[in-house]
């Protein structure tokens, strides 16, 4: 009981999970960046490393952090969401004298996160082979489009492309046959972020065998990989049966009724699991004569006959209001949610009960609104102290401590 107790305790000295852990992220954009920032929230030290005078891609994407004055300063959103509690040094990796600085940070680091063309740093004698051999404890991963082998090693790739080759976009979007049908990206980049945290949960896992080894290695993280293992229970199913599946907009193609409905002023979607939760729905709707219909007895009995049960469920769904669907339906236990606007999410009074969003201190003496990572430690909660830092900021930092090495 004593232990139980003294684990539920928060870290009396406000160290993070990840505390003392030291990170040198040389990745641009997305993907890497927001690996390196989950393990910043967690507690590391991350060294982000740019290029002197433009820094990452993302500094440059509108829209862009205003300032006390009301003017636009040149820290963007796009930047913001991926780099905080980092530290920023500017070095020029093509001059001999900064890259021999980073191979001294790499001897004193845990963690190098790149995602450079395949063979590019190994030019620069900055790739893990090299660097291995002054650290041999280094963890070294690697994101790239296609992965370190294979006949696409070599070829350049955005989150946009890695959708439409990976087959995600194939099975978003409506029919062809809809108006305005066809395939579609998801509204965010979902697998460069996807593909930060299966790198961060790679680096973890070396982490945690380097206690029992001693030893880094290498990790090899491809967005095309991690799109297709984004497909899951679509990618088991035609890899058991070999049927493509289809586009089908915001229906789901194994349970029903399962799909977007227009109610009077807006819409609802809902998913419909189970029997039980299929009886509830007809008992909110009052459709009594379809909940003991023969048709519609099981799911497999409701797919196939799909078309008029969908009709029925529309029907009584634009006979009310999404307020009053979400309410009624919450109270019989049916799994719903209102098709928000992010100005509704933002607001919703459970985002707002769980923090979500954050005011962090920018440097530039602005607070910054940011989306705070959804996990949750008990012991060790994540510090949003710092934001995104300014381009070079920590140079003087960074040259002390080689200094003091």
């Amino acid at each position: 009981m004593n232990d139980q107790r003294k684990n539920s305790q928060k870290s009396k000295d406000g160290r993070g999970a990840l505390d003392g852990l030291r990170v040198l992220d040389l990745s641009r954009v997305l993907a890497g960046p927001w690996c390196a920032q989950m393990l910043a929230d967690l507690g590391a030290d991350v060294i982000k490393v740019e290029r002197p005078g433009r820094g990452d891609d993302s500094r440059a994407l509108a829209p862009f952090l205003k300032d006390a004055n009301d003017k636009e300063t040149m820290e963007s959103a796009y930047f913001l969401c991926a780099n905080r509690g980092k530290r920023s040094i500017t070095l020029d990796l093509s001059s001999k004298s900064d890259q021999e600085k980073l191979r001294t940070l790499a001897s004193m680091s845990d963690v190098v996160i790149e995602n450079y063309k395949v063979g590019t740093l190994r030019r620069y004698g900055l790739d893990y082979e090299t660097l291995s051999k002054e650290n041999s404890r280094l963890i070294y991963c690697s994101i790239t489009g296609f992965g370190q082998t294979g006949p696409y090693a070599q070829r350049a790739a955005y989150d946009t492309a890695v959708q439409a080759m990976g087959g995600l976009m194939s099975i978003t979007g409506t029919p062809d046959s809809d108006s305005g049908g066809g395939p579609q990206k998801v509204g965010v980049p979902v697998v460069d972020v996807l593909t930060g945290v299966y790198a961060s949960t790679g680096i973890l896992a070396a982490l945690n065998e380097r206690t029992r080894s001693g030893l880094g290695q290498h990790i090899d993280i491809s967005l095309l990989d991690v799109c297709i293992a984004s497909l899951s229970n679509a990618a088991a199913s035609f890899l058991l049966t070999s049927i493509e599946p289809v586009r089908s907009g915001n229906l789901h193609s194994t349970t029903a009724p399962s799909d977007l409905y227009r109610c009077s002023d807006g819409s609802i979607i809902i998913n419909i699991g189970n029997n039980a939760q299929f009886i509830k729905l007809c008992n909110v709707l009052k459709l009594d004569a379809i909940a003991v219909d023969p048709r519609f007895s099981t799911n497999t009995q409701r797919l196939q006959h799909r078309e008029e049960l969908e009709s029925a469920v529309r029907a009584a769904f634009a006979r009310g209001s999404v307020r009053k669907w979400v309410a009624e339906l919450e109270a019989a236990s049916v799994p719903c949610g209102p098709i928000n606007s992010f100005e509704d999410v933002f607001s919703d009074p459970q985002v707002k009960a769980r923090g979500v969003v954050r005011k962090v201190k920018h440097s530039l003496g602005e607070d910054v609104s940011t989306v705070s990572n959804p996990i949750r430690l008990s012991r060790t909660p994540i510090n949003y102290e710092k934001s995104a830092p300014l381009l070079g900021e920590h140079n003087a930092d960074i040259d002390k401590l080689l200094d003091g090495r």
